[in-house]
């Protein structure tokens, strides 16, 4: 079951109020300059184009389905070039301040909101409050940087005990017992965690608290656990980046911003080691079901963390867009729902497998979406 943060850890004002800040001040600048923001292709497209669809759509959130949102945002303005949809990528958790501040009209973010949150966003989105919408499947990566090695196998209580701190080198005999034909270097472990408030880190450390309590007793959370001692980056981009730089440090990230360059942890699942693809993602997604109690349109989803389902990858992240069931303007309903069905569309899904390496939705989690998008009204 998955855990729930503290009050006092989601709104924490200081920090709510600065990601609103800059949000804001990231969609501002987005904004500024001509109509086509794309450039001339843009341009032309919107004179030959039939579309009479207008205006701006704002939006931010998580950085791991920025790849995603790049492509789908490109895409859409080509069918629809008189549409601007911006988005800043500042992370989860000021994704989903900025949103329930009534900063932006949607929100990416790799944990659906929480029973608060959702009481909270009856201010912003009306009586029915918000709707979380999957749009983007992916696995998280283990990610690490040592000379000549591209797979090492691991469990999760090995990957706890390496992000607790209590795994320092690359020769423990844990990390050395799943690996015992790989010749492992006599290096420091230099383990990097998310600075930022993150759905990839609640979705890792819930993973990590479920599979593995005894090596991971820390409650799942979007903010890093400081007692681990671990350095820190700031979004997906930063701790890869950071990882990239330093021979024997290791991270999590969305494996959409991995690259070739590192190498990638296979996860022991059941008896096997499943390798990190979009396909063994979405094997373990459809092991999920929907958080009960919720909006009949709301599709929250619980996951299977200890599932031992063939190929199936569970240390994976369902990235949601957030909704208001309800806006005053007609025509932000009308964009919101354009837009929304595109992301939820089989071209959409494939445009966003293609530019980022995610796992396309399952067909009938990509119905039950289009259903709830086409619920999103004019609030009276």
């Amino acid at each position: 079951m998955r855990q729930t943060r503290s009050a006092k850890h989601a709104f924490a004002r200081p920090a709510g109020f600065t990601a609103i800040a800059a949000l804001g001040m990231t969609l501002l600048l987005a904004g500024c300059g001509s109509d086509y923001p794309l450039g001339e292709e843009q341009r032309k497209a919107a004179e030959s184009n039939k579309s009479t669809l207008q205006g701006t759509l704002t939006g931010g959130g998580s950085s791991a389905q920025n790849s995603a949102m790049n492509a789908w945002t490109t895409a859409f303005s080509s069918q629809h070039p008189k549409v601007q949809v911006q988005y800043a990528s500042v992370g989860s958790g000021a994704g989903r301040a900025g949103f329930l501040a009534s900063g932006t009209e949607f929100a990416g973010s790799d944990a659906f909101l929480k029973d608060e949150e959702i009481a909270r966003s009856i201010e912003t989105c009306g009586p029915q409050g918000a709707i979380n919408i999957p749009a983007y499947i992916s696995p998280i990566t283990i990610a690490f940087n040592l000379p000549g090695i591209k797979e090492l196998n691991m469990d999760a209580k090995t990957i706890a005990r390496i992000f607790s701190g209590e795994i320092r080198s690359w020769q423990d005999p844990a990390i050395a017992k799943l690996n015992p034909e790989v010749e492992l270097p006599e290096l420091p472990i230099t383990g990097v965690a998310r600075a930022d408030d993150s759905g990839t880190t609640e979705n890792f450390t819930e993973y990590l608290h479920t599979v593995a309590p005894e090596a991971w007793p820390h409650e799942p959370d979007g903010g890093w656990p400081d007692a681990t001692g671990l350095e820190k980056a700031q979004g997906n981009a930063g701790v890869v980046t950071t990882v990239t730089r330093a021979e024997g440090a290791v991270t999590y990230a969305d494996d959409s911003l991995v690259d070739d360059s590192l190498g990638k942890v296979k996860l022991k699942v059941g008896d096997d080691f499943v390798a990190v693809t979009g396909e063994a993602a979405a094997a373990a997604v459809a092991e999920s079901h929907r958080v009960e109690g919720r909006n009949e349109h709301d599709i929250s989803l619980e996951l299977d963390r200890k599932t031992t389902a063939e190929g199936a990858y569970p240390m994976v992240l369902v990235s949601y867009l957030l909704f208001c069931s309800s806006y005053q303007d007609p025509q932000t309903v009308e964009l919101i729902k354009t837009f929304g069905q595109y992301v939820v569309s089989d071209e959409g899904q494939k445009v966003a497998a293609d530019s980022a390496k995610s796992a396309p939705m399952p067909q009938n989690l990509a119905e039950d979406a289009r259903v709830a998008i086409d619920s999103i009204s004019v609030r009276p």
